[in-house]
C-alpha cells in the first residue's frame, strides 16, 4: 500500500544540486489501472497502482533490460521524463521532489510518503511546498502521460 500526499512546489530549495537525485523515465501500457514502465538509472521496473488518491495499493516489480523492451510494445502514452531529488525533512520524512524535464518542463511535483492515513494528515508542510494537489487527478503522472 502507498500512501502519499503531492504538492505543487512554490519554490525550490536553495543548494538543489546538494540532495541525492535521480533521473527517471516513465510510460504507461493503461492510465486506467495504472500500469507503467520505468527505467532509473538503469534499473527497470513494473507497476501496477489501484485507483485512488491518498492511499492506493501499489504492485512493482524488477524487469530485465529484455523483459522491459518486450513490455515497452505495450506502451500507450508519451514518456515522463523527471529528474527526482530525495530531500530529508526535519520530521524524518523524506521529500520526493520532481523536476520535469520536456513537455512538462515548468512543473514541479513534491510528494511525501507515510506510514499511516493519520501521519499523512497530520503533516505540516514546509514553507516551499505549494498547494496540496493530492485529489487532483490531473497531477498523477499516468495523466501527465497522455497526449497534450
Amino acid at each position: 500500500m502507498e500512501i502519499e500526499r503531492k504538492f505543487l512546489v512554490n519554490e525550490l530549495p536553495q543548494n538543489l544540486d546538494s540532495y541525492p537525485k535521480t533521473r527517471i523515465k516513465q510510460w504507461y501500457i493503461t492510465i486506467k489501472p495504472a500500469v507503467r514502465l520505468r527505467e532509473r538509472d538503469g534499473v527497470y521496473t513494473f507497476t501496477v497502482k489501484s485507483k485512488g488518491h491518498l492511499v492506493r495499493q501499489e504492485f512493482e516489480m524488477e524487469l530485465t533490460q529484455e523483459e522491459f523492451a518486450n513490455l515497452f510494445t505495450k506502451v500507450s502514452t508519451h514518456a515522463i521524463d523527471k529528474i527526482r531529488y530525495e530531500i530529508s525533512l526535519d520530521n524524518g520524512l523524506t521529500a520526493e521532489l520532481d523536476v520535469f524535464l520536456g513537455k512538462h518542463k515548468e512543473l514541479n511535483l513534491v510528494e511525501v510518503e507515510f506510514e499511516t492515513e493519520e501521519a499523512a494528515h497530520a503533516f505540516t508542510p514546509p514553507a516551499w511546498f505549494g498547494e496540496d494537489v493530492t485529489q487532483e487527478a490531473k497531477y498523477k503522472n499516468n495523466n501527465l502521460a497522455l497526449p497534450l
